[in-house]
Parts: structure tokens; sequence; C-alpha cells
């Protein structure tokens, strides 16, 4: 990266520090997270790059990590994204040789996700680095004040999916792109 580049970025991160911290301290917190959120995920997509991972492959690694052999439909409600969206991603990490999808005899109408021994390989290699953000990210921080935003977070998360319910909406289903 260029001196030129990196001051640019050094600019626009100095810009955005002081629109929370001076500008627009106390914004709604749908803002903040927003923000926030964008900063861990450009700081883990930096990583996942060296690996020639996809930041939108992050989401079925690590659910796929924990629950191996689910439906594609299970997958994308897991991940909280349509199934299309699911559709081309596997696909493409089954290019990358991450995953197989199958069809299973009993059930020809369901397409089943299995990680590859590339794609099980990936988590001892990514996850230290989704570690490592989330370190860097909390420095400084008190235990107590992380228990405590953890509490809040999914306190809103709890809140804003039983209104969703409420609404009619089925909150599996909702894809949010910022």
């Amino acid at each position: 990266m260029s001196k030129t580049s990196k001051t640019l970025k050094a600019d626009e991160a100095d810009r955005v520090l002081r629109h929370w911290h001076e500008a627009v301290p106390n914004d709604r917190m749908a803002h903040l997270i927003k923000d926030a959120t964008r900063c861990f995920l450009r700081a883990l997509q930096v990583r996942l790059a060296r690996h020639n991972v996809q930041l939108g492959h992050w989401a079925f690694l690590r659910i796929l990590w924990q629950r191996d052999g689910l439906t594609k439909r299970e997958l994308s409600i897991e991940a909280g994204l349509m199934e299309p969206t699911t559709f081309v991603a596997l696909r493409a990490m089954e290019s990358l040789g991450y995953v197989t999808l199958e069809r299973k005899v009993v059930s020809k109408k369901n397409v089943y996700v299995y990680l590859t021994p590339a794609g099980r390989e990936l988590e001892k290699l990514l996850v230290p680095l989704a570690v490592e953000v989330n370190s860097i990210a909390l420095a400084g921080v008190s235990e107590a004040d992380i228990a405590a935003t953890r509490r809040c977070l999914l306190s809103a998360i709890d809140n804003l999916s039983e209104e969703a319910l409420r609404l009619g909406g089925a909150v599996e289903e909702l894809e949010v792109r910022s």
C-alpha cells in the first residue's frame, strides 16, 4: 500500500472516529452497532483474504464447524440469509473444495451440505484470526464492561426478535444488507 493510500485511510478512520466522539456522541445505538460491525468485519475480512477465504463464506463455515450435514435450507435459516444467496455461496465454496453438496436417496428434494477435510481444516486456521480481531477490538475494556455489553446486545436481539414475531415476520428469513 502506498504512503498516499495509507494517509487517505488514516484520514478516513480519523473522520469516522471524530464523528462518533464529537459530532454525534449520543446517536442511536443502531448506528453505533452498524459502524462497529463494519470495523469488525473489515478487520476479519483482511485476515481471511490472506488465506483466500471470502468474508461471505465465514458464517457458513462457522455453522458447519458446529453442525455439519445441514440441509441448504437449514443452513440458510441458521445464517439468516435467503436460500438463493446461500446457494450461490455454497456453489463457490464447493468449487474451492470447502464443502460438498449431496442429495440423499431418501429425500432427493433436500440438498445436504458437508464440509470436506479442507473445509474442516480451515477451522484451525481461521478461528484464531477471529479471536485476534476480538482481542484487538476489546483491548483495554474491562471484563465487567464486556459482560454488560454482551447482556445489552443479547437483550436487544431478544427484544427485536420478539417484535418481529409479533409483527408476523419470520426472523430466520430476514436478510439484511448494508
